[in-house]
């Protein structure tokens, strides 16, 4: 898989990359999307979502998918604004004065009529102005509604209305082997269309680095510009926003990445209901099952996530997930590898209830577990990253407030050493949750030394000073 990684060169475009819009010589007309239904449900969906069911069949026709989301999918501009010559020839050119400069170009996809349009955040990151041209060639300028870097989606939006928008599709029920429609403008063109077939769900681009991705892979044709775009089924409902591609050279070369609709349509309902991303978490570590875990601790299956540790305090240690245990389904979502679990929980929030099955002594059991809220913070003078802890690891180490070290970035003993203990005290402010550790710290001058006190299991505090 590192080989296979080393390959990868994720064109994760900052104006090049999945799918942009303009004209694929369409007249601009009346939309009709295909029936919606507005499910309030568990995950509070609040954009259109379509219940049609996908055609299947080697004689699908991809007109109709075409016509409904061409003039749905836009391009995006990143512009940087500057108020001197950056060099020798814009002074010679500009005399001086102050300009406009492209930072990088992508894609977006209209999700309401009244404006709301996804894209990946690495295609708006950092832009002093953003402009949006639909395909009629109209341009306007949009805001930022919110951003989630790390699953590389941002919600902007634009003042118009009755524009023509995709609803969201299922993406738990995509199949391998279903056709599926890239919409984009890759190099500068205007709009263009690209069929395929899905070729993989819940793929991890970055195995081995702890933060497994679930992406569908596809070998519709994905090229440098595309970031932002729309990967739809042939009913023309949106399934996935385009984000990576797999090459050497940059261009395509078989393999494209999309973030599934499922997860992209969470990610922007939070960021209109709650200005941020509210992720839940089991409360687990583990790994893929393989046949060297299996032979280890005497498996009976093949394939799951294997449970190596419980969050004590965590829906999965209330609800009595042990380590040991094989993850096998969540939901009605068979998990075969880490990245099935992860990309279905990354479409649920805190204190949402799911149904998790597990392998346990060769037994099937079904347990309910409910999500927690997941938060961390990395305090980087110390190279550690530190989450909440819960009630149960403060009365372990006798103590009523505490963060938990949970990761150190370094791969120093002495570091790694401090994982699993509890930080009471930043320069001898009390801590009691990530929060109150970031506000110490951006009042701070990085450049000043910071203090912090630990304490062990024996309820003993111990301070140590970064300089």
């Amino acid at each position: 898989m590192k080989k296979f990684a080393t390959l990868l060169s994720v064109s994760v475009l900052g104006g090049i990359m999945t799918l942009g819009s303009y004209k694929l010589f369409v007249e601009e007309g009346d939309f009709s999307g295909p029936e919606e239904q507005r499910i309030e449900a568990a995950s509070n969906q609040i954009f259109p979502v379509s219940n049609n069911t996908a055609i299947y069949g080697t004689n699908a026709d991809f007109t109709e998918a075409a016509e409904k989301t061409v003039n749905a999918v836009v391009h995006v501009k990143n512009v940087a604004i500057f108020d001197q010559p950056r060099s020798v020839w814009e002074q010679y050119y500009r005399g001086g004065t102050s300009g406009k400069a492209i930072q990088g170009a992508g894609s977006g996809v209209i999700i309401t009529p009244d404006g709301y349009i996804v894209t990946n955040n690495h295609v708006i990151k950092d832009a002093n102005e953003i402009e949006v041209t639909l395909n009629n060639n109209k341009t306007y300028k949009a805001k930022v509604i919110g951003t989630d870097s790390r699953a590389d989606i941002s919600l902007i939006k634009i003042d118009a209305t009755d524009l023509a928008y995709i609803p969201f599709g299922n993406s738990n029920d995509m199949k391998i082997g279903e056709w599926v429609l890239a919409v984009g403008n890759p190099f500068n063109l205007t709009s263009t269309v690209t069929a395929g077939i899905v070729s993989a769900k819940a793929r991890d681009l970055n195995a081995g680095d702890g933060s497994p991705q679930s992406f569908i892979q596809t070998d519709a044709a994905i090229n440098p510009g595309n970031s932002g775009g729309a990967l739809v089924n042939i009913n023309g409902e949106l399934i996935g926003i385009n984000t990576a591609i797999t090459s050497q050279t940059g261009s395509y070369i078989g393999y494209g990445f999309a973030v599934p609709s499922n997860n992209a349509r969470k990610i922007v309902e939070d960021l209109i209901e709650f200005g941020n991303v509210q992720q839940g978490i089991l409360g687990i570590r583990g790994a893929d099952v393989s046949p060297p875990i299996s032979q280890q601790f005497g498996l009976n299956v093949s394939q799951g996530v294997y449970v190596s540790d419980v969050d004590l305090g965590s829906g999965a240690a209330i609800s009595g997930i042990k380590e040991g245990d094989v993850i096998r389904q969540i939901d009605n979502i068979e998990v075969r590898k880490m990245s099935d679990l992860t990309g279905y929980i990354n479409t649920k929030r805190p204190d949402d209830v799911v149904e998790v099955k597990i392998i346990r002594n060769g037994k099937e059991r079904s347990l309910r577990v409910p999500l927690t809220k997941y938060e961390t913070y990395v305090i980087k003078p110390i190279g550690l990253e530190v989450a909440n802890a819960s009630k149960a690891e403060l009365n372990n180490f006798k103590i009523e407030s505490g963060v938990k070290i949970i990761r150190s970035l370094s791969n120093d003993k002495q570091s790694q050493a401090l994982v699993g203990i509890i930080i009471t005290r930043l320069d001898d402010q009390k801590v009691s949750d990530v929060s109150e550790v970031e506000k110490i710290l951006n009042k701070k001058d990085p450049s000043e030394p910071i203090s912090v006190t630990f304490v062990n299991v024996q309820g003993e505090e111990q301070t140590y000073i970064w300089r």
